[in-house]
């Protein structure tokens, strides 16, 4: 199984954001709310309308663990959010395919990896990038990995440290930090 990294760099993180502002809103805002919530591909998709028209928290069952989620929406999302809504109905799907079906993760996968790609990011990127990069700047941001073990439902820090590429970056920089 191949893995992502996560996108390290802000500079090329407000790149992508450029990049898909040019494509339309529903590529943005997918972009925004995985690298700004954490969410899973599968939990970005199954949105409704209602999930987040006229709301402050986001309430969710994750798809894989079945366990219920809250996250409130943060100020950057939630403009998007109401002018992404407006006039639609609660019970529609949030992000909509072009044959108005509800998204599916395959059309997620080539809009990520196209953005990246014309970012300069060529390689191990995927739909998981965008929870990955959350992980990472949030550890970047508040450096506790406890809360961060919280978030993604992870049984242990190691786990957690791993999945966002911190434990690399750790061992790369003893290295290079490292000479006789």
């Amino acid at each position: 199984m191949n893995t992502v990294e996560p996108i390290r760099s802000k500079k090329a993180i407000k790149e992508i954001e450029n990049i898909l502002e040019k494509q339309g809103q529903r590529d943005l805002l997918i972009f925004l709310i995985g690298i700004n919530c954490g969410l899973r591909i599968s939990d970005i998709l199954n949105l409704n309308v209602g999930d987040v028209k006229n709301k402050i928290y986001i309430d969710i069952i994750e798809k894989k663990t079945k366990k219920p989620k809250r996250f409130p929406i943060n100020t950057k999302l939630k403009p998007l959010f109401e002018k992404f809504t407006k006039g639609r109905c609660d019970k529609e799907p949030l992000f909509l395919s072009i044959f108005d079906n509800r998204m599916e993760r395959t059309q997620c996968y080539r809009i990520i990896n196209k953005a990246c790609k014309k970012a300069g990011i060529p390689d191990k990127i995927g739909t998981h990038t965008l929870r990955k990069t959350f992980g990472y700047h949030h550890y970047k941001k508040f450096r506790d990995v406890a809360l961060l073990q919280k978030i993604f439902n992870h049984y242990s820090p190691e786990t957690t440290l791993r999945y966002i590429g911190i434990e690399q970056d750790m061992i790369d920089k003893s290295y290079n930090d490292f000479i006789l």
